[in-house]
């Protein structure tokens, strides 16, 4: 004699439990209303709350003269754009170093590694700038009897093709890997979002006629070759925002 399968549960003896189980949590749990700007959690440090300081924040007034002036050199004003240092890429590079980049502390840099690839410089970026700039001064002194910043724009040029062919020699750093650093992180101060501490006012995003950071773009998906003349946008509002350093 055959005996009848076990039913399991219906659809509907389903929804029933479910819709129990939703109205007993519904009804202890307990309401949070969110008002104004919520706290920035991840990385609450390095935030953006951190690049909207005033001042330098790792840089020395010394050091950030100098680097302002390398920067002032490898992105010179022009018809399209102001410098770079007008366009803030040493306050950029300043709060990078101030912040985890600087210290490389999110970096995994622990063993094992695939071999014959480089883990990586012992030296993290705080400590290659703070030795470069050291090393610059000294080099423009015994050359110049100046500071870097001192320089005029054909001695600047001189001193940085120096450092990036390595005719230049410094000590505890290789004045290539200093002079890469730093036009590396010019670069990216002078084109990346405005929030970091560079690209003041948009200025590159202008200059090349990028929108920014928009988050449609639906409406020109089908508008091609057009000059479409979009105000640029920061992650934190319009091209009239600036920052200082």
């Amino acid at each position: 004699m055959s005996k009848e399968a076990p039913r399991g549960l219906s659809r509907r003896s389903l929804l029933k439990a479910s819709a129990s189980v939703a109205a007993g949590v519904a009804a202890t749990a307990q309401a949070a209303t969110i008002s104004g700007v919520p706290q920035w959690l991840p990385f609450d440090h390095n935030g953006p709350l951190h690049y909207d300081a005033k001042g330098w924040q790792f840089l020395t007034a010394d050091e950030a003269r100098e680097l302002e002036a390398i920067a002032e050199q490898l992105i010179p004003a022009d018809d399209l754009s102001p410098s770079g240092k007008e366009a803030g890429c040493a306050v950029f590079i300043d709060r990078q170093l101030a912040g985890q980049y600087g210290t490389y502390e999110r970096l995994y840099q622990q063993g094992p590694f695939v071999p014959d690839i480089e883990p990586g410089s012992e030296q993290r970026p705080r400590e290659r700038y703070r030795l470069g700039l050291e090393q610059l001064g000294k080099h423009c002194q015994q050359a110049f009897g100046k500071r870097f910043s001192e320089l005029d724009g054909e001695q600047r040029d001189e001193v940085l093709k120096g450092l990036e062919s390595g005719e230049i020699a410094f000590e505890h750093i290789e004045a290539k890997v200093f002079f890469t650093q730093v036009l590396q992180n010019t670069m990216e101060g002078f084109f990346a979002d405005p929030i970091y501490g560079g690209n003041r006012d948009m200025v590159s995003w202008k200059m090349l006629g990028f929108p920014g950071a928009r988050y449609d773009y639906r409406p020109y998906i089908d508008r091609h070759n057009e000059k479409l003349d979009l105000i640029p946008l920061s992650i934190i509002g319009s091209s009239a925002w600036n920052r200082k350093g």
